[in-house]
């Protein structure tokens, strides 16, 4: 009877240690899904969810970015020959300068995308609340969620987001942008013409509809195409472009959009929404407004991509990135005559607050800025 009760109490023990971690887990997972808001007063906290110090400002990134490689990096990639991929490195300087770097997120959304607390409780373009349906009928018909597999064996990717601007004219840069792995261009900027500038290479083409190529003939052959959904109207759109189906114009678009895109659904891909989320509160810390879009927090497509290759790449770079406001008859963008003084304020950017942001990743050597206009 005494080794009856023995053992009784012995299971009744064993159950409540393992509702107790159950419980303890379940909160640790929990603390790590919440979302800050950012229009209450901002704490600044490690991974672990220490509070930082006086040293850090209120997002969260070290005051003091001099040029010098923390002494543990600098022993872990001393033996590495220039020019040679650094595995891990871009991720390793970014915690280094801001230790509220979460883990790597996956460039783009997968059949598990419902799972993902992180965007599950946003509309666009923070998640994908009320997304669902569409999603799952795009992704059932592309049935692709990654990079080619080619590159994803590669044990390092060297990544560039290539920018538009016009600081990328007359800098001879396409040789060296094309020695990268991946090779990122935004919305409709052509290659076409200015290679010698711009380079020729296109691993990945991101944009949304508005700022997606109109003409079939002008995307690249080889490359990826991937939708950044920034409101509900562009998975709708992406959806009428996978099936092929009649694109109206008249779904809430704010000017004319492509109609097709010359793509096999295997080559398109929806861009994963956190790293617009990302971008916009934690990295630069923009206005949160209940998470909803509103003035001055939606980052710009390149902020994005930037974002997205921290997360996805092992070395990180920009070309064609910045606006030197001081020099209005400067051409805004390689590929037109416009100028820099024809930028008016932006209702939805705060190009300030990116330029701040981009520029503690060039000091800290997060990421290097090939045509030095950041």
């Amino acid at each position: 009877m005494g080794l009856l009760v023995f053992v009784r109490n012995l299971l009744l023990a064993l159950c409540l240690f393992l509702v107790l971690g159950f419980l303890y887990y379940s909160a640790w997972k929990l603390h790590l899904l919440q979302w800050e808001d950012s229009n209450s007063v901002v704490l600044s906290f490690d991974s672990a969810g220490q509070t930082l110090g006086s040293e850090y400002d209120r997002l969260g990134f070290l005051l003091k970015l001099d040029s010098k490689l923390p002494a543990e990096l600098a022993t872990k990639y001393a033996n590495f020959s220039e020019g040679a991929c650094k595995p891990g490195y871009a991720s390793a300087l970014m915690t280094a300068i801001f230790p509220r770097f979460s883990k790597p997120a996956p460039m783009f959304l997968d059949d598990s995308f419902r799972k993902w607390a992180r965007i599950r409780e946003f509309v666009p373009p923070f998640g994908i609340k009320g997304q669902d349906n569409l999603i799952k009928a795009i992704l059932s018909v592309t049935k692709e969620y990654r990079l080619t597999p080619a590159l994803d064996s590669l044990r390092c990717r060297r990544c560039i987001i290539v920018g538009n601007g016009g600081v990328l004219a007359n800098k001879s840069l396409g040789s060296r942008i094309d020695d990268y792995d991946i090779v990122v261009r935004l919305n409709s900027a052509p290659v076409k013409g200015f290679e010698k500038d711009v380079g020729s290479k296109t691993t990945l083409r991101i944009t949304y509809p508005e700022g997606a190529m109109q003409r079939p003939e002008q995307y690249e052959r080889d490359s990826l195409f991937v939708l950044a959904g920034f409101k509900w109207q562009d998975f709708k759109w992406l959806k009428y472009i996978v099936y092929k189906e009649r694109v109206s114009a008249s779904d809430g678009f704010w000017k004319s959009v492509a109609t097709r895109v010359p793509k096999e659904p295997p080559e398109i891909r929806i861009l994963n929404p956190y790293f617009i989320q990302e971008a916009a509160f934690t990295l630069i810390g923009l206005p949160f407004n209940n998470g909803l879009m509103g003035r001055g927090n939606i980052p710009t497509l390149g902020s994005v991509a930037v974002t997205m290759a921290l997360h996805g790449c092992d070395e990180v770079a920009v070309a064609g990135f910045g606006y030197d406001m001081s020099t209005p008859n400067a051409p805004l963008h390689y590929y037109e005559t416009v100028r820099m003084a024809a930028i008016k304020e932006s209702w939805t950017h705060n190009i300030q607050r990116e330029k701040e942001f981009l520029k503690k990743l060039v000091k800290a050597h997060v990421i290097t800025d090939l045509s030095s206009g950041i």
